[in-house]
Parts: C-alpha cells; structure tokens; sequence
C-alpha cells in the first residue's frame, strides 16, 4: 500500500500573531487617513481617488500574487492598498451616490458574502493557511477589499449616523473585537468564521481611530493633519515589520 505523501506548502500570508493583528489596525487606521488625504486634503473627490487607489491596489495584487514566497513588505503595502481603495470606495458609494451609509453597508455586506461563498464553492476553503496558489489568492484579496470598504461603511455609519461619536464606536468595535478573541481562546468555534470576524471588525475600529485622529475639534476629532497622521502611521507599521520578523502561515497538501 502506497501511503500519500504529505508536502508542507508555505502559504503567502503571515502567520496571525498579536503582531499581525497590531500592524493590520495601523494599517487600516493609515488607510482612513491616506484615503482621506487624497480625497479631502488634496480635493481631487471620492470618484478620482478610488480610481488611483484602484490601480494602485490592482498593481499591489499582481506583484504579491507573482511573488514566489510570503514577503512582509509587499504583502502589507497590498493590505494598505485594500483599505485605502477601501475607504474611498465607500465614502463614494455612501456620499457620492447617496445611498447612504446603511445601503452601502448592507450592499458590501452581500458582496462579502458573496466572494466567500464563490471562494468556498470554487476550492472548497476559505481557510487563510491555504492562500499558497494563485487561484486563492485573487478569492482572498478580493474578499479582503470587499472587507475593507465594508468596515469604513459601518464606522462611519456607527459613528456619524447613529451619533456615538468617535470615541464611542471605538469602544464598541474594541469590545466586539475581544469577544471574538474571548471565543478563539475559550470555545471551539471555527477559527476561520473567527478570523474573517476579526478581520472585518479591525477596519471599522481603523476608521473611527483614523477619523478620529484628522476631524475638526467640533467634530470630535483631534484635528490633525491627514499627511502627519498618515505618516506616523507608515513609520509605525515600518518598525513593527523590521523588528518583529513574521513567519509565513503554514498549510499541509
């Protein structure tokens, strides 16, 4: 009897460690305040800077999905490509077409669902252990940008059209975010459904910090300068991927 041999495979995503969940809310905090400067600071509109956010985040995507092996760098300058085209994508799609923050939250919603549906269907895991192939990686990336620009749409809608403020849709972010570390470290609770719980939840706290960080003083904000912010941001998110080395995640085929 020939036994089947097992390979181990190196996936292209980093290991989930507190350092990538600490790197991953600066960096959609940085994709708040980056989209922002491009849209508001430098007035060139939601429309014009989605559209080089798209590019930008379309060239990001091949160059990680032509890399041979995980690398740090171009694997987070991707991520920061997913929340930036994320952010502009929805003040676009909540101010520009005026649908509103609860029609585009609900619409990201669906389209989410949707990629990890066709995702799941298409390859039969969602699992981010097993994003090692081409395939995986365009359903992971794609979910992830429809992830980013769902978080924008629910911190603003949590922080603006419900009235709680900055502070408060941070705190409540924050607090649902230690609900799902509370069911990964004390339930067994599918680790995937977790994770996408967890990735979903860190871009509306992103949002909320990020506006918290450049809005007028009236406004709730510490009236901050989009272009300081997004460069304390960067240099943050910089240190943390030179000083703590990050092991790609590893999956068994």
């Amino acid at each position: 009897m020939v036994k089947k041999r097992i390979k181990n495979i190196m996936s292209k995503v980093p290991e989930l460690t507190f350092i990538f969940w600490l790197i991953k809310i600066a960096a959609t905090t940085l994709g708040e305040t980056g989209g922002d400067m491009v849209s508001m600071s430098m007035n060139l509109g939601y429309l014009i800077g989605t559209a080089i956010f798209a590019v930008i985040f379309l060239v990001a995507v091949i160059i990680q999905i032509k890399a041979v092996k995980f690398h740090p760098i171009i694997y987070w300058f991707t991520i920061i490509a997913t929340t930036t085209v994320g952010t502009t994508m929805a003040d676009f799609a909540d101010r520009s077409l005026s649908i509103g923050y609860a029609g585009g939250s609900s619409l990201l919603f669906c389209l989410l669902m949707a990629s990890l549906f066709t995702w799941y269907k298409t390859l039969g895991t969602v699992a981010v252990a097993s994003v090692s192939e081409p395939k995986a990686e365009m359903f992971y990336w794609v979910t992830i940008m429809f992830s980013q620009t769902l978080g924008t749409a629910l911190g603003d809608w949590t922080a603006d059209s419900e009235g709680l403020g900055y502070f408060w849709a941070g705190i409540i972010f924050s607090s649902l975010l230690a609900v799902v570390a509370g069911l990964y470290f004390w339930t067994h609770v599918s680790r995937t459904a977790l994770f996408w719980a967890a990735f979903i939840l860190t871009r509306p706290l992103g949002a909320v910090l990020g506006d918290f960080l450049d809005k007028p003083v009236d406004h709730g904000g510490l009236a901050l300068s989009r272009y300081t912010a997004s460069a304390v941001l960067l240099v943050f998110m910089l240190g943390c991927i030179f000083i703590f080395k990050q092991k790609p995640a590893q999956t068994r085929h």
